[in-house]
């Protein structure tokens, strides 16, 4: 298992990465923690991503499907963190700490 921390604003935004389990939470949701389907996307934001999904009625299903395919593609945790990593950087989510099994906080740089 592997956990990520990063700053958004005023807000801290935590990743789990358990194998090809993804769970997010943020500080401003009381840090719960849920799984990338109840999340809520921003349709500007996916069809950035995904431009075939702009007149999709599904298209936050279909995101979602895409992202898992990619993440049990990846070949283990690290890889999966590091995409989520850069993944979140393009959309202005600062990485500050990577944890991996309960092991000391490590500082991304």
């Amino acid at each position: 298992m592997e956990e990520l921390i990063f700053h958004f604003g005023n807000d801290v935004v935590f990743v789990r990465i358990d194998n090809a389990n993804i769970l997010f939470g943020n500080t401003s949701q009381g840090a719960m923690i849920a799984p990338l389907q109840f999340l809520k996307l921003s349709k500007a934001g996916v069809i950035k991503e995904h431009p075939d999904l702009e007149n999709n009625p599904d298209w936050q299903k279909e995101a979602v499907r895409r992202f898992k395919e990619k993440i049990i593609s990846l070949p283990n945790e690290k890889a999966r963190g590091d995409y989520i990593i850069e993944d979140l950087k393009k959309h202005g989510y600062i990485p500050k700490f990577r944890q991996k099994k309960g092991f000391r906080v490590e500082k991304i740089i």
